[in-house]
């Protein structure tokens, strides 16, 4: 066993026997990527339900459903697009079952296949996409509350902007900073808060949604389209951070308990959010901006519900944002978990001051949603694969070594998985429509089928088949070489 892995040991044996790390709401959690000893494991299959519903239960979701309606779809095309599209949250789920089984995070497991220095790869395409997604929930609790402040007679000028931007990124710093026991309390208690609003929506929107006056109809390749958004948004765009999240279940947690708490507490809200947004569309097609959501309702309910957004914003952002602290850590940024998120802040918060000043944000968070699949889908593809290779078996210890050990092979890179990777993004490049965004690409299987978009599933299938192919006899023979201290933790 390498001096890395001896560490690892000894500091486990050290916190198994009263070490300083607890698991402990509204105090700062020195857990990152390290191993999670089995005695520091309280979370139950129903706290990770709750978590992903509490996250989910946003507005978001509901500005989700009304943007693919604005693409053209009928309200039964918008129907079928977000039910097969969420029926995807079981891919969350799967994406949830190495976390018990290992005790480290989405990025840390990712380490099997890649080994230490090819995981950089993934790592860096995952910390952009995390801070992608923390910029978007900040821009729109900037724009929420600039539409509070207009409402009130007040115009948001340069300085007042500048300062809503600023308390934004103070305000999102703090949950994920606490760290995840404190993630995991308060979004169990803010998802009931959450589903009583939605049911007040519901209550001022149906009344009003008149699906005989809404004649409108898109075609089979917008349609996709569409599915890519909400899969993309969805079930697909949380795999890599599933285990960053269900790392503190017992390892004795069943598989089907992890993997149905995960795809339902995404998928519930999920589809019932983007179905009141998808008939909300046919009220008012203002619904499409967070912003404009109220002018569904009634006039009365604009102040109630922008109030309750922002902590709804914050709450789906703070998963995003530990999610990029713990990933900038496997990138081998040696850094703490806290100062992780203290420099991801940072970056976010800089990017959001150009997107508000600079940017188009709807358009930008449609390319985004578009292209992030590009990597995310043969990425998890591959995970999938090896876990299925290895039966789902890992040297916990070998995660976590600086050099050398089962996963280290050539220089610490796989060559075998990064291979897959670029082959399956390069197959996702060839089915990808994404005409009307920057910058603006149509693959030549989508021009071939008028506009189609299925980028998410060539990549997974030629991603996942290309690793198969290159480490069917590989990856299985590695398990022999595991460590026999792994049984210990």
């Amino acid at each position: 066993m390498s001096e890395d892995a001896s560490n690892t040991v000894a500091t486990v044996a050290t916190l198994q026997n009263g070490g300083e790390a607890e698991y402990e709401a509204f105090k700062v959690e020195q857990r990152g990527i390290e191993l999670i000893p089995e005695d520091e494991r309280p979370m139950r299959p129903s706290d990770l339900f709750w978590l992903w519903a509490g996250a989910i239960w946003n507005v978001e979701f509901l500005v989700y459903g009304a943007l693919i309606v604005s693409f053209g779809l009928s309200f039964l095309q918008a129907v079928a697009a977000i039910l097969v599209g969420n029926v995807f949250y079981v891919l969350l789920g799967i994406a949830s079952i190495q976390g018990p089984e290992t005790g480290t995070t989405a990025f840390g497991v990712s380490r099997a296949p890649f080994g230490r220095n090819g995981n950089r790869i993934p790592s860096l395409f995952n910390w952009i996409t995390q801070v992608g997604f923390e910029i978007e929930g900040i821009v729109l609790v900037v724009l929420v509350a600039e539409a509070m402040f207009h409402r009130g007679g007040i115009t948001a000028g340069t300085g007042l902007k500048v300062g809503l931007i600023i308390a934004a990124v103070a305000i999102q710093f703090i949950m994920p900073f606490l760290g995840h026991a404190t993630i995991t309390k308060v979004l169990r208690y803010l998802s009931f808060v959450f589903i009583i609003v939605f049911v007040i929506m519901a209550i001022l929107v149906l009344p009003h949604v008149h699906l005989s006056t809404y004649h409108k109809s898109a075609s089979w390749a917008i349609w996709t389209t569409a599915v890519v958004l909400i899969v993309s948004a969805g079930g697909l765009g949380w795999t890599e951070n599933g285990n960053d999240y269900s790392r503190y279940l017992p390892r004795s947690t069943s598989k089907a308990k992890t993997i149905t708490a995960a795809t339902l507490g995404g998928a519930i809200p999920s589809i019932l959010l983007e179905l009141l947004g998808a008939a909300a569309f046919i009220v008012s097609p203002k619904v499409t901006a967070v912003t404009g959501v109220p002018s569904s309702f009634a006039s009365w309910f604009f102040w109630p519900f922008l109030i309750l957004a922002l902590p709804q914003l914050f709450a789906i952002n703070t998963l995003d944002l530990y999610s990029s602290g713990v990933t900038l850590q496997a990138l081998g940024i040696p850094v703490k978990r806290w100062g992780a998120v203290i420099i991801d802040t940072i970056v976010a918060g800089a990017i959001t001051a150009l997107v508000i000043f600079k940017g188009n944000f709807y358009t930008d968070l449609s390319g985004f949603l578009d292209y992030i699949v590009v990597w995310l889908a043969p990425w998890f593809a591959i995970i999938f694969v090896d876990y299925l290779l290895r039966h789902g078996r890992y040297d916990r210890y070998a995660l976590l070594e600086g050099h050398g050990g089962v996963y280290w092979r050539n220089g610490g890179i796989n060559w075998r998985a990064v291979i897959s990777l670029f082959l399956g993004m390069a197959a996702a490049m060839m089915w990808i429509d994404a005409a009307f965004y920057v910058p603006s690409y149509t693959g030549p299987l989508s021009s071939i089928t008028s506009g189609a978009d299925f980028s998410w599933v060539l990549g997974m299938i030629v991603g996942g088949l290309a690793y198969w192919i290159l480490s069917y006899r590989s990856v299985p023979s590695e398990i022999t070489r595991y460590s026999s201290q792994d049984a210990k933790l």
